[in-house]
């Protein structure tokens, strides 16, 4: 036997130790059996591809606290910690006693799991689409004295970044303190020309883990995916829409980008405000929170009561899949849900199943045509046990519905960042704003029941026959739904 088979034997041997190795730590990792049962046979089965697949997009860094250097800007958060606040879900007069105690649950689970303050005195402004929310956020940025924050997944170079580097290009002039975090996946495409013009004028724009490939292993899978823009402390902006033409121009030959916003003014800005300077010193290890001129808490004439919910790889509980579980499960009357993207997990899955069993109308309302064919393919293999329990699932047919707004009982609703999908429960930096407001609240089911004019309802009846094509490809993709 030559040396070089020698070689060849021992780098072999060393390799099936390795993948060996990763498999024993999978099984150490305590995860949930489906997604250890998905990630052994993908190293097993393809073990080279497989191997590398794992160390990009396999290792939980939530669990070995990659992200705890984040976490010492979370300890800030404690003194903006109202000592009253469970005294004060406790005194909501807002709430009539027949749904008091399943909202009062609500409150209490998000200042538990993501230190969520109830703020009471705010005005929302729901905004649909580009053409109400970049009218409202470019109109706000204008305005900004003191400081623009802004925080989005995707930045892409077009006429609206234009617009934008326009506005903060003379902001920065006047003296207006601008500070921007992209997502680096997210924003890939955004040039250095674009960055170096900016930063030039003297605005701070960094992005959230950059990623190089000899860093990309630790830091790829974990994408900040919020939107977020605070104007002086006093305007905040929070929703589904990114800085990218096609959120105003929708996409050729599939239609309308069909999204929603929020404009909030008053004590939930603190909230948002709070979530972005976290977010910065996390980038940049600056902590402002401790400065008072970047957390002005402005109290609105208006009586709109706003929960601010995070979650992320940095939190110690999948918050806003845990007040997803819990508002599908408070419903007594009906659940609305939107959602691009619907790879729920067995959890809710299950919660869904048993409100429509029970008797709740739940609805789904999901894109017809989607901009990612695999997620939308996992999609649809749900559909089918949904339909046989009851829940009613409608395809938006206008366009991509790209909202994330759950609506329950005309009492209480979700809007964020966050989709129903594995990545938003558990890998990717999410935000959503909970508001208990029957008018806005209202004004949001009716939104939803305006999309389902344009959508079509699927029948259980026509969908047990879809092609046998359809059927293996909704089977396939959604042997990829624990690792996506």
């Amino acid at each position: 036997m030559s040396w070089l088979q020698i070689v060849i034997y021992v780098l072999i041997a060393l390799y099936f130790l390795t993948v060996a190795s990763v498999v024993f730590n999978v099984i150490l990792e305590n995860r949930n059996p489906v997604r250890t049962l998905a990630w052994i046979i993908v190293l097993i089965t393809v073990p080279l591809i497989g191997f590398v697949f794992y160390l990009y997009f396999g290792v939980n860094y939530r669990k070995i606290k990659m992200f705890s250097m984040k976490g010492l800007g979370d300890m800030k958060w404690l003194q903006y910690m109202s000592e009253d606040q469970k005294q004060l879900i406790k005194k909501s007069e807002f709430l009539k006693k027949r749904e008091s105690a399943e909202v009062r649950k609500l409150m209490t689970l998000l200042l538990n799991n993501s230190k969520a303050l109830l703020t009471r005195y705010n005005r929302v402004e729901i905004l649909n689409n580009g053409e109400e929310t970049f009218p409202a956020l470019f109109g706000a940025l204008e305005q900004a004295r003191k400081f623009i924050h802004l925080e989005y997944y995707i930045i892409a170079e077009g006429r609206l970044a234009i617009r934008l580097k326009e506005i903060l290009l003379r902001k920065a002039k006047d003296g207006v303190e601008v500070r921007i975090i992209y997502d680096d996946v997210g924003s890939w495409g955004l040039s250095r020309g674009f960055i170096k013009e900016l930063r030039q004028a003297g605005i701070q724009i960094y992005p959230f883990l950059p990623v190089r490939f000899h860093h990309f292993a630790n830091k790829a899978n974990y994408r900040n995916h919020r939107k977020i823009a605070v104007v002086d402390g006093e305007i905040g902006f929070v929703g589904g829409l990114n800085i990218a033409d096609r959120y105003m121009d929708g996409v050729a030959d599939i239609g309308i980008w069909r999204d929603t916003h929020l404009k909030v003014v008053g004590e939930a800005v603190t909230s948002l405000q709070v979530v972005f300077l976290i977010d910065w010193y996390f980038v940049r290890q600056e902590l402002l929170l401790d400065k008072n001129e970047y957390l002005p808490y402005m109290q609105a004439d208006g009586n709109v009561i706003v929960q601010t919910v995070t979650s992320g790889p940095d939190s110690d509980w999948a918050s806003i899949q845990q007040s997803y579980f819990t508002l599908i499960n408070m419903a007594k009357r009906y659940v609305y849900i939107s959602t691009p993207y619907f790879m729920p997990g067995e959890t809710t899955l299950n919660a869904l199943k048993t409100a429509a069993m029970s008797g709740v109308d739940v609805r789904i309302l999901l894109p017809h045509k989607s901009d990612s064919w695999l997620t939308h393919w996992c999609t649809r293999s749900y559909v089918e046990e949904l339909l046989d329990a009851g829940v009613k699932i409608y395809w938006y047919q206008k366009g991509i519905n790209h909202s994330k707004v759950i609506v329950v009982d005309g009492i209480v609703a979700s809007v964020g960042t966050a989709n129903m999908d594995l990545r938003s429960f558990e890998q990717n930096f999410e935000v959503s704003m909970i508001v208990y407001d029957r008018e806005v609240v209202k004004e949001l089911a009716g939104d939803f029941v305006k999309d389902l004019r344009v959508s079509t309802e699927g029948a259980i009846q026509r969908w047990k026959f879809r092609s046998k094509r359809e059927k293996v490809c909704e089977s396939m993709a959604r042997l990829f739904a624990p690792v996506l």
